[in-house]
């Protein structure tokens, strides 16, 4: 498969990946476009893979992880935060884009890697092993990231029902 097909065939699965671990659109289209464009210059080695997508993945994951984009993760959860302080939230009419954006805020409160195990467990169905192949980790590790990600998460749903007085 050439460059241009594999673009064509998992552009969207790539941005929708990419939106899920930096919670943050915008800089998810920035992450694949990178990462397309080093691809593309790299294309005959990464096309000849058995996997290319894993591979290409991998790199997205590895764009995000880096120390470049932590600047920029840092600035925009700032800025939402404040934006929150200022301004109400207002319902969005579309359940289902709510919902999405209520997990979005849920997960951006993990550790990078632990967001991206989660990711792609959940989002892109993947296995301990192939999670651990994108992340460049053991299996353990993935197992290990996972945990700590949903007891974190049910930590903060817990602390967030308490607050709001909910009770389960």
């Amino acid at each position: 498969m050439g460059f241009d097909q594999f673009v064509a065939d998992r552009l969207d699965r790539l941005l929708g990946y990419a939106t899920a671990i930096t919670c943050d659109k915008h800089l998810a289209q920035d992450i694949v476009q990178n990462v397309l464009i080093r691809a593309q210059g790299k294309w005959e080695r990464i096309g000849a893979m058995d996997a290319p997508y894993l591979y290409v993945k991998r790199m997205v994951t590895n764009d995000y992880l880096s120390w470049r984009r932590r600047r920029a993760a840092r600035e925009i959860a700032v800025e939402r935060a404040e934006l929150a302080k200022h301004a109400p939230s207002m319902a969005d009419p579309a359940d289902a884009h709510a919902e999405r954006e209520a997990m979005r805020a849920r997960i951006a409160i993990l550790p990078r890697k632990q967001r991206a195990a989660l990711v792609l467990r959940f989002y892109e169905d993947c296995s301990d092993a192939e999670i651990a192949q994108v992340l460049g980790c053991a299996e353990s590790t993935v197992r290990s990231q996972l945990s700590r990600a949903l007891q974190t998460l049910r930590t903060h749903e817990l602390a967030r029902s308490a607050t709001l007085g909910v009770h389960s």
